[in-house]
């Protein structure tokens, strides 16, 4: 019985597995047949019809006019006003590609693997509350209400606190569940009408005082009331406005030597908390930072070209501001002419996206990089398959996304936490074979250009030329080692 089950099985498979590739060879020659008259067809109209009646000019003319201007003019076309892009400009800027760092291995010695690398930072040294952070990288400024929604918020301060950084809150209302889960807030001190109460101001680690931004410069906001609903509806205090209004300017800060009042203002209501200024990288940033040293500030928040933000007009993403390295540059060097760059710490945001990048900022004179977009991404993870592919993933975490009630922000918390933690630990890699043991050691001596633009640009020395050798380093080779006393070490 069992053998007579078996071969009928065994025959009924047979005959199903020979339909099946009999009709796939079929469907194969139709279809083959059906595809070689199709593309017959297209190609022969291809090469027939008048230029203006053939599809063939949709090429030419992107050729001249690239698919994301086309878009975006569409966009313009459709909605008739000021339209938004997200996540900054996608022009190239320079960065810090062009910089390449230089091992350790004799003349310098490689720090042994199992050595401790520090990599805190504090802000405000010279405050009467300086902020002191377990890691360099920061969650940048992004606004509860008018940018991501209050689980984004929430998953930020409690990735962020995992790993001992600080969080931002942005332009954004002031969120009481951000305060309970971050370690570490600033808490912007930002044009907008909201969240700017003595009671509220009490709680931060540090004030940043909002005057301008990579993605957007200094321009204001105007956010429908309509995408603004909910919770963050009371926060913002939106009542019965067409928009909720973030002023270009501060009401406060009339000439640039008002900002003096209202640092001194802030310290005085925080009892000593770090007090800085955030600014867009300004091609006049030596004046603006003599500015902010006038004022007092603890220290400065400076955002390149490459910043991101929820929206802004392509014009202000993509035409104003300077790269971030430029920025950087500039503002290390006169902060070292001004004496002032042990007393001001310097934060930069714009661009930030892997370990190097970071590592040779610090390497120029940062002290500390805010992320913002590449956080975004890491903590939404996998998450992401939620939307794609019929809906951009920022529906899971903006406000008001059409997807947020499916955001986990316990998962996305988790994210953010490994992210940063595998972050640090590939920069301590880097600073091992830097031969250092703190990130305050990496410096532009750790740096080679690799094209003289950079090179002029950041004033570290371009690869191809010979390194001079210093008679100190010469005389340093004929002292006796400790271990082989009776005879010295050869000359170069």
């Amino acid at each position: 019985m069992g053998s007579k089950w078996m071969s009928f099985d065994i025959g009924s498979f047979t005959g199903t597995m020979t339909a099946i590739l009999f009709s796939g060879i079929l469907a194969l020659m139709f279809s083959r047949s059906l595809l070689q008259w199709i593309i017959g067809r297209f190609t022969k109209r291809l090469m027939n019809e008048r230029y203006p009646e053939n599809i063939w000019e949709m090429v030419t003319a992107l050729t001249r006019l690239p698919p994301r201007i086309l878009i975006e003019n569409s966009l313009r076309a459709s909605e008739g006003a000021v339209i938004e892009r997200p996540f900054g400009s996608p022009r190239k800027f320079l960065t810090y590609d062009g910089l390449i760092f230089s091992p350790a291995q004799l003349a310098t010695l490689v720090t042994p693997e199992d050595v401790d690398i520090d990599m805190r930072i504090t802000i405000g040294p010279q405050a009467k509350k300086p902020l002191s952070l377990e890691i360099p990288i920061m969650a940048g400024g992004m606004g509860y209400g008018i940018g991501v929604s209050e689980k984004a918020k929430i998953a930020i301060a409690k990735g962020t606190a995992a790993v001992g950084t600080l969080t931002n809150t942005g332009e954004g209302g002031f969120l009481p569940e951000e305060r309970q889960n971050a370690k570490h807030l600033i808490i912007q001190y930002h044009s907008g009408k909201w969240s700017k109460e003595p009671e509220i101001l009490k709680q931060a680690d540090a004030i940043e005082i909002h005057i301008g931004q990579g993605a957007i410069a200094g321009a204001g906001s105007f956010i429908p009331s309509e995408y603004v609903q909910g919770r963050a509806r009371k926060i913002l205090k939106v009542e019965n406005d067409d928009y909720v209004v973030i002023p270009s300017r501060h009401k406060d800060i009339n000439k640039p030597q008002d900002l003096r009042k209202v640092v001194d203002h802030l310290r005085a209501l925080t009892g000593g908390i770090p007090i800085g200024v955030k600014i867009c990288a300004s091609a006049k940033i030596e004046a603006d930072l003599e500015v902010a040293i006038f004022a007092g500030v603890d220290f400065v928040s400076i955002d390149g070209g490459q910043a991101g933000s929820k929206g802004g007009p392509p014009i202000l993403e993509d035409d104003f501001g300077i790269p971030t390295i430029y920025a950087v540059s500039r503002a290390v060097h006169y902060l070292q002419k001004r004496g002032m760059k042990e007393k001001i710490t310097l934060l930069s945001g714009g661009g930030y996206f892997t370990p190097s990048d970071c590592l040779k900022a610090f390497a120029l004179g940062v002290d500390g990089v805010y992320m913002g977009t590449a956080l975004l991404w890491a903590m939404t993870h996998d998450q992401v398959t939620k939307a794609i592919p019929w809906e951009p993933p920022t529906q899971l975490v903006f406000y008001p996304g059409s997807l947020t009630a499916q955001f986990d922000e316990q998962e996305a918390a988790k994210y953010l936490e490994n992210f940063l933690t595998s972050f640090v630990e590939e920069m301590k890699v880097a600073i091992l074979a830097l031969g250092k043991t703190s990130v305050h050691q990496v410096g532009v001596d750790d740096l080679a250009a690799l094209d003289e633009l950079t090179s002029k640009v950041t004033k570290v020395p371009l690869a191809y030329e010979p390194y001079i050798l210093s008679k100190e380093f010469m005389d340093s080779l004929l002292v006796p080692s400790e271990d082989d006393t009776d005879q010295l070490r050869p000359m170069l």
